[in-house]
């Protein structure tokens, strides 16, 4: 017989809970991921164990942890982890969770700088996901990350720490760079802010309330300003033949290869994603 401790009964509890917030497939994913967290039970043991009663310690536990989802506060938030690139990075709400579509931006790298030994800048690195994951697949390469947040820059750091890379971070406001940078670099990579205010109303509440808005949103009045800074500081910065690699905004590919362009930048890529949407371009600057 089912009693109230039981785990069938608390999986019963927490899609009550959260069924008119979340798809039924994303609430299925949170049972699993909670029950991994909070008893080390495998998906497997999770199916045979439904009869199986849960101690209160871990039920207060559980029930905490839908209440901050029925919050809608990402699920990495307050597990404070996440994986990206089959690399784990600690997350909090000083920097953004990292996004499948940023993968494909790294796959993309790494793919084109196979086999070669390169100097890396990631601008507005975040929880260092793009220079941790460049240093763990490009052996040999030297990559530096820049932010303009201190906080993400500590959380930046223990990934480091965590996924054994050395990376060489620094603060950098690239709207205000300095001139104190003399260093060049064979590829600059940036996934910089690129949806626009008029845009928040499309963002999903557990974004748009929990995320930092400093790393997400940019002005309607010139949505590309980060862009723009990015690509003058690659002109000064980037060695001959060196990379600049983008995320995007998919509604601006054509003016984001328009600028490339402008500047001097060749051989210009704009790759979709998996999506089929424009969420990458590279220029190489001659």
């Amino acid at each position: 017989m089912t009693t109230n401790n039981s785990i069938k009964k608390i999986i019963s509890f927490i899609k009550s809970e959260l069924k008119d917030i979340y798809p039924i497939e994303e609430i299925n994913s949170f049972v699993y991921i909670i029950f991994d967290e909070v008893l080390k039970y495998s998906r497997t043991k999770v199916l045979v164990s439904s009869e199986h009663e849960v101690n209160n310690e871990s039920i207060k536990q559980i029930y905490s942890i839908t209440k901050e989802l029925k919050q809608q506060k990402p699920i990495q938030y307050i597990f404070e982890k996440t994986t990206f690139y089959e690399l784990l990075f600690r997350v909090n709400p000083s920097v953004l969770i990292p996004r499948p579509e940023t993968e494909e931006l790294v796959e993309w790298i790494i793919a084109e700088n196979k086999n070669k030994v390169q100097k890396i800048l990631d601008i507005g690195t975040g929880s260092g996901c793009i220079a941790i994951s460049l240093a763990k697949n490009l052996v040999g390469s030297t990559v530096y990350a820049a932010d303009v947040s201190a906080e993400a820059l500590k959380i930046a750091e223990e990934n480091c720490r965590l996924n054994k890379v050395p990376i060489q971070l620094f603060q950098l406001d690239i709207l205000n760079p300095k001139n104190n940078i003399d260093q060049k670099f064979d590829i600059i990579v940036s996934n910089p802010q690129y949806i626009a205010e008029k845009e928040k109303n499309l963002m999903q509440a557990n974004v748009l309330n929990h995320e930092p808005e400093l790393a997400l949103f940019v002005s309607d009045e010139d949505p590309l300003v980060f862009y723009k800074s990015i690509v003058n500081f690659g002109l000064s910065h980037l060695n001959s033949n060196g990379q600049l690699f983008f995320e995007i905004n998919e509604s601006y590919g054509s003016k984001m290869f328009e600028l490339l362009n402008e500047k001097g930048f060749s051989h210009i890529s704009l790759k979709k994603d998996i999506n089929g949407k424009d969420r990458m371009i590279k220029g190489i600057l001659k």
